[in-house]
């Protein structure tokens, strides 16, 4: 049985990725298939793949959910919108001096107020005045990762989403995915390799580590996806000839499967706490895309539970002796699922 502690490592700060590289696709590679680790460019993966596999993407959007403002008492605050329930209510983090309450009215960005409702759990219910996506666009700023060190520019505006993001509703990207450009998209298409989408809204849950050692006490935060009729049938095709299921990020995994717990994958829309550790069966999920994670995280456990424990900690080891580029706007791994680590 493994404790938090399993899942630490001393990672060098200088590793840790603070911007991306110009060239999406020229991001490295880091094969982990058992205990094998090569070596190689993320333009790769296409002749890694077979023509009849299966990619599969998250589409959600990343918001600029981050907003400074003021109480009406003129104390400073900081909100982070961490899901929309409806066309004017979110729910948000919110950083005070002092917990507004219930009716408090916040000036945000200088633009407009909300009022906060009621408190959900660690998060505020906020009332807009007008719809919140457009509100998020034309005021909000873009919510970097804690570890990124420099405030979200233009540039960030567009490296921090996915080519092919489209619905709106995470605040952290997807970040397997930005490694993905249209030119690469387009030559996986060619050799074959067929391509479906699901939708999961990161939360800021995602950057949160694990507090407690006994991992059967740790509550995972929620997250909401949809998984679409078409989806289930191209995943049902591609295993029914023969290929392969590759999720693109532990968001695409979750959301697969979080679908898949009746045993086989189906459509619909829900909310999951799905934590995923060693000794979890996967049921849908044959690869995985993904990049470097945070010690002590639920993405770590995730995996670690994909590849083989004993696997990872090999591999973050070579990929630190190797000076790969960690976290968000850093490197990737493709993993294959290691049968004899499962439940």
């Amino acid at each position: 049985m493994y404790s938090l502690s399993d899942f630490d490592f001393e990672l060098p700060p200088e590793l840790i990725a603070q911007t991306p590289l110009s060239e999406r696709s020229a991001s490295r590679l880091l094969q982990v298939d058992g205990a094998t680790l090569i070596d190689r460019r993320f333009a790769d993966i296409v002749g890694l793949l077979n023509p009849g596999d299966l990619l599969v993407f998250n589409d959600t959007r990343v918001l600029k959910a981050r907003f400074f403002g003021v109480k009406e008492t003129g104390g400073k605050i900081e909100a982070l919108v961490e899901r929309v329930l409806d066309a004017r209510t979110v729910h948000a983090q919110v950083r005070a001096s002092k917990s507004p309450p219930p009716g408090t009215r916040i000036r945000l960005a200088d633009a407009f107020d909300v009022t906060v409702g009621e408190r959900f759990g660690e998060f505020f219910t906020l009332h807009f005045p007008s719809d919140v996506f457009e509100l998020l666009e034309q005021y909000g700023s873009l919510p970097l990762p804690p570890y990124i060190e420099h405030e979200a520019n233009a540039y960030d505006e567009t490296r921090y989403q996915t080519v092919y993001a489209r619905e709106p509703g995470a605040v952290a990207a997807p970040t397997a995915g930005l490694h993905f450009d249209q030119a690469l998209l387009d030559q996986l298409s060619a050799r074959g390799v067929q391509q479906a989408f699901v939708t999961l809204h990161v939360g800021a849950g995602t950057f949160q580590p694990v507090r407690v050692e006994d991992l059967s006490q740790h509550q995972m935060h929620s997250e909401w996806y949809t998984i679409s009729q078409a989806t289930v049938d191209a995943v049902r095709a591609a295993k029914a000839a023969g290929g392969r299921v590759i999720a693109v990020g532990t968001t695409s995994m979750r959301a697969l499967e979080s679908g898949s717990q009746s045993g086989r994958l189906e459509a619909g829309s829900a909310d999951t706490r799905l934590f995923i550790t060693p000794g979890y069966t996967f049921k849908t999920v044959d690869r995985l895309v993904t990049n470097f994670h945070l010690p002590k995280s639920t993405l770590l456990m995730l995996v670690s539970a994909f590849a083989g424990y004993d696997h990872i900690r090999a591999a973050y080891a070579h990929a630190i002796k190797q000076k790969y580029r960690f976290f968000s706007y850093g490197d990737a791994m493709l993993l294959t699922c290691n049968k004899a680590n499962e439940g």
